[in-house]
This record gives C-alpha cells, sequence and structure tokens, in this order.
C-alpha cells in the first residue's frame, strides 16, 4: 500500500510539474495535450490520497 501510494503520489506530481513549466510530451507524432495531464493529476491524486486514508 505504501509503495502505491508513493508511486501515484510521483506521477501526481510530475503531471503538475508538466502543467506549471508547460513541459510538451508526445507520443511519436501525437502531441498530448495539457488538459490530459489535469485529468491524469486529479486521477493520481486521489488515488495517493485514498491510500495514505487506507494506510491509517
Amino acid at each position: 500500500m505504501t509503495v502505491s501510494t508513493a508511486i501515484f503520489a510521483l506521477v501526481a506530481l510530475l503531471h503538475l510539474a508538466r502543467v506549471l513549466f508547460g513541459w510538451g510530451m508526445a507520443i511519436y507524432t501525437w502531441e498530448i495535450p495539457f488538459w490530459a495531464s489535469w485529468v491524469a493529476l486529479l486521477a493520481a491524486g486521489y488515488l495517493a490520497y485514498s491510500g495514505y486514508k487506507l494506510q491509517k
């Protein structure tokens, strides 16, 4: 549980950094829009928070 919580928290922080610093992300020629990072930030943040609450 601790490892998965840490991984989801790291993913959420990386998506937040991408949005704040304007880092581009592409898979081959497909540019991933910033709104996708907002969705991933919310999802990973929620999963990290839930994992933290379940550890208590």
